[in-house]
C-alpha cells in the first residue's frame, strides 16, 4: 500500500482553501469496532450452526446491515429471517460494546481540533441509530454538529446519500467537505458524493487515487493537513449520482443544529 503520512503543523488559513466541512465515518475511522461486528457475526452465526469463513469478512466490513446480513444469510443457507437476524446482531455488538470502546489512535486530536477551529463535523455511518447514539458515549457528542445513521436513510453505503445529506445538512458544498473513512465501501460512498477521502484502512488495504488520501492511521492528522488535501485537483463527481437524498417517511435523518 503506497501511504501518504501526514504533516506537522497546520498552515495558516490563507494558505490553502480550508474544508467547508468534515464528515467522519464510525466504527474502524473513530472507533476499534470492526472486529466487534465480525465476532457478533461469528458468533450469532455459530449459535445458529454456521460457520463463517475469512472471505466472508472481507465482503461485508463496512457494509451496511441490510447487505451484510443478507449476504451471511444467503452464503451460509442460514433458516433465519433478516429482520431477526438484524434484530440479532445488533443485540450481540451492543453487548459488546458494554465491555467497553477504544478510540482509534490520532482520533480524539483530529476531533479536538477540528473543535478548536470551529470546522463543523459530522459524523457519518452505516450502523443503525441505535448503536451509533450508545457509541457517541464514548466519542463524545458534542464534537458533531450532526449524525447520519444507516437507517436514517432509504440509501446507505456505498450509495452518495449519506454523505450528501451530511453535506447538506452543514450547509456544506460536498466538494468542499473532506470524508474520513476506512473501507471501500464508505470511500465509494463519500466519492460518489464528490467528497474529498482521506483513507484510514481498518481490515483491506486502500490505495490513494485522484482526490483521495490514504494514510496509515490519523495520527498527526489535523486541520492543517486537511488544508493539505486541496493541493491536487478532484475530478469531477461520477454521473449518475442523483439528486440529494430525502430522509426517511418516519422522520430520522434530520438534523436541527445539534448533536444526537
Amino acid at each position: 500500500m503506497t501511504t501518504v503520512l501526514p504533516g506537522s503543523a497546520g498552515s495558516p488559513r490563507s494558505a490553502a482553501p480550508a474544508p467547508h466541512a468534515v464528515l467522519l465515518d464510525m466504527d474502524g475511522t473513530l472507533v476499534d469496532t470492526e472486529d466487534f461486528w465480525w465476532d457478533a457475526e461469528v458468533r450469532v452465526f455459530a449459535e445458529l450452526g454456521h460457520t463463517l469463513r475469512e472471505e466472508d469478512r472481507r465482503v461485508v466490513v463496512g457494509g451496511p446491515m441490510t447487505r451484510s446480513a443478507n449476504y451471511l444469510i444467503e452464503v451460509t443457507g442460514a433458516d433465519i429471517a433478516y429482520e431477526e437476524l438484524a434484530e440479532r446482531l445488533n443485540a450481540a455488538f451492543l453487548a459488546r460494546l458494554d465491555l467497553g470502546v477504544t478510540l482509534m489512535p490520532g482520533a480524539a486530536e483530529l476531533l479536538a481540533d477540528l473543535a478548536r477551529h470551529r470546522v463543523p463535523a459530522a459524523l457519518v455511518s452505516a450502523s443503525h441509530r441505535e448503536v451509533v447514539d450508545r457509541m457517541l458515549r464514548a466519542i463524545g457528542a458534542e464534537h458533531f454538529a450532526l449524525t447520519i445513521a444507516g437507517d436514517d436513510l432509504t440509501r446507505t453505503k456505498p450509495h452518495p446519500d449519506p454523505y450528501l445529506m451530511a453535506a447538506i445538512g452543514l450547509g456544506a458544498d460536498p466538494a468542499a467537505c473532506v470524508a474520513v473513512e476506512d473501507t471501500a465501501t464508505g470511500v465509494a460512498s463519500a466519492e460518489a458524493a464528490g467528497c474529498r477521502v482521506l483513507a484510514v484502512p481498518s481490515i483491506a488495504a486502500l490505495e490513494p487515487a485522484p482526490g483521495r488520501t490514504v494514510v496509515d492511521s490519523l495520527r498527526g492528522v489535523n486541520l492543517g493537513f486537511l488544508r493539505g488535501l486541496w493541493a491536487e485537483p478532484l475530478p469531477p463527481a461520477p454521473p449518475g449520482t442523483g439528486p440529494a437524498p430525502r430522509p426517511r417517511s418516519d422522520g430520522r435523518g434530520r438534523w436541527d443544529g445539534r448533536a444526537r
